[in-house]
């Protein structure tokens, strides 16, 4: 009888996942996970000793935006996907506000072109949801790469904004997959913007209010009712609008950013001024508490970094024409570490928000879960280690984050994609292999 060799039993870890943790040793072969259970005595080409880490599936972050193409003097691919896996984030699912947009075959084929080994992590992009494009989303939806569709309900670049409900309907009426909205009203937006004053990041949350979200959320809510779709709703940032997700859960998912659990105005404008400058906004302390209810109520579904990156100059310039967004891909485990760390959610609520239900809502396939067959994608955490957040840290291609300076309990120190350690101890320890992510659809 021949006993399997495999290529790397990594042993001595606790493996955390959503029913908790246990000690065990995992093996890998192939890319993927080929046991898991006590390994001593098999045979393996590398062995390797994590004990005193905590081992996570692979974290998955479902919403990035890294620029690519058109806008690389913020960010790009490989440099976003070097940010991920410091951040110890194994795939991501990227934005499609670039330029030109991601709103058609040739850009889709493109994008994920460019990714394919040259990004560091895993990845898929979302399809841009248009007036123009409604029609072609059931083809597009199914490429290669592809996530979902993503809808800009409130402004953003080119051709992607869709604010009607009759566009908003005709792209729910065609589409078969989950679809992701940026939700904020772009008449209320229009009408209210006198009120953000020159000069005056601390009218930002005035003139992109409470009731833009809520009023778009409770819209879309009733359009997707119509159209019998489900709908996955990004950087939910009010109170109110947890209450009406609350009451339709059999439709919608849910998204928070860290930035959003973490942050509160005015403080945060009082200190970073327009670095904290987001959309939707960093809202008051009340609407952040209502944010970790939900959170702990199971109504939110999965953390997304919303990495927006800009530089510095443009940052800078006098609100409100510095532009919203923040980098965040590589803070996004970091800072929910420390809020586990805080008492504010268990590391079993962390790893569903963070690989499990990233899988669920989106069909992932091979990815989401220790377990035998998946690709072997895994976060190394020490969750006793302290770190403080320094620019030169930071891997993005801005140099900046709006957490710097900020300590941190619970670091990542290790990230590896398919098998092979990326990351180790704040170094860059592989090549990029990137590839696209695959989907049972």
């Amino acid at each position: 009888m021949t006993t399997e060799k495999y290529d790397l039993i990594i042993s001595g870890g606790m493996i955390a996942g959503p029913q908790g943790t246990q000690e065990a040793d995992i093996a890998i072969k192939d890319e993927r996970f080929a046991a898991i259970g006590n390994l001593a005595d098999a045979e393996a080409d590398e062995r390797l000793d994590v004990s005193g880490l905590t081992v996570l599936p692979g974290v998955i972050d479902t919403q990035v935006h890294f620029r690519e193409p058109g806008l690389e003097h913020k960010e790009d691919l490989q440099s976003g996907s070097l940010a991920a896996v410091m951040g110890g984030v194994t795939a991501v699912f990227e934005m499609p506000n670039t330029k030109p947009p991601t709103t058609n075959k040739e850009a889709i084929e493109d994008k994920v072109a460019r990714g394919r080994n040259r990004m560091h992590c895993d990845f898929a992009f979302y399809v841009g949801g248009t007036h123009e494009n409604a029609a072609q989303l059931p083809e597009l939806e199914r490429m290669e790469g592809i996530c979902g569709v993503k809808v800009f309900m409130g402004s953003s670049t080119g051709n992607l904004l869709v604010p009607d409900d009759d566009g908003v309907g005709d792209i729910l009426k065609h589409i078969n997959r989950r679809a992701a909205f940026h939700s904020e009203d772009e008449y209320r937006l229009r009408e209210r913007r006198p009120l953000a004053e020159t000069g005056n990041v601390l009218t930002h949350p005035v003139w992109r209010d409470e009731e833009a979200a809520i009023s778009s959320t409770r819209r879309l809510i009733k359009l997707a009712r119509e159209a019998n779709q489900h709908i996955h709703v990004l950087h939910v940032t009010t109170e109110e609008e947890m209450q009406m997700l609350a009451a339709n859960r059999d439709i919608v998912s849910v998204e928070v950013t860290p930035q959003h659990l973490t942050l509160a105005a005015p403080e945060a404008y009082e200190e970073i001024g327009t670095f904290a400058q987001m959309n939707p906004p960093i809202r008051e302390a009340r609407h952040r508490a209502a944010l970790w209810k939900a959170l702990e109520q199971g109504i939110v579904d999965v953390i997304g970094s919303d990495h927006a990156p800009h530089t510095r100059e443009e940052k800078a310039e006098a609100y409100p024409h510095s532009p919203a967004g923040m980098p965040g891909v590589q803070t996004l485990l970091p800072l929910m570490l420390d809020h586990m760390a805080e008492g504010k959610l268990s590391l079993e609520k962390l790893v569903t928000l963070t690989s499990l239900n990233a899988q669920k809502l989106f069909s992932l396939k091979e990815k989401g879960a220790i377990q035998i067959g998946n690709h072997a994608d895994l976060t190394f955490v020490d969750l006793k280690r302290s770190e403080t957040i320094t620019e030169e840290w930071v891997a993005a291609r801005c140099g900046w984050s709006p957490f710097t300076g900020r300590t941190i309990r619970g670091w990542p120190v290790g990230t590896m994609v398919r098998g092979t350690c990326v990351m180790w101890q704040g170094e860059l320890t592989a090549p990029a292999t990137g590839q696209p992510c695959l989907f049972d659809i």
